[in-house]
């Protein structure tokens, strides 16, 4: 939960460099966070079947979508990759494909272009 909590801080921080483990536990509270809320939605009834989407799911989806691009962007800039290689994402398979890889790649050692080596720093 740390890491999610450490993620939000830097809420719409594209600069820096993110650890594997940042990007992860932000990707695995997100999604846990995300099936709770769904559930409550499908008992209160605020579920619209004709746009699959709840409304608390839609809330919490477009308020956390600025921390997702920023934490995304970080981690790529750990691997020594621009932020703009998130629009592979828009190919559809490979993108994501592509994106998966890139986010289980280790950091390089030492300080890339997008500053220190976040595991150097803790």
């Amino acid at each position: 939960m740390n890491w999610f909590i450490t993620a939000l801080k830097k809420y719409a921080v594209f600069s820096g460099r993110s650890r594997r483990s940042e990007y992860w536990y932000f990707g695995l509270f997100y999604l846990i966070i995300y099936v709770l809320l769904a559930f409550v939605d499908g008992i209160a009834g605020t579920y619209n079947e004709m746009s699959s989407v709840g409304l608390l799911t839609g809330i919490f989806a477009l308020g956390m979508l600025i921390p997702s691009l920023a934490v995304s962007v970080r981690r790529l800039h750990d691997t020594d990759r621009t932020g703009w290689w998130l629009l592979v994402a828009l190919i559809p398979l490979i993108g994501a494909i592509v994106l998966i890889v890139f986010s289980v790649q280790d950091s390089g050692a030492g300080t890339n272009r997008f500053g220190p080596n976040p595991k150097a720093t803790t």
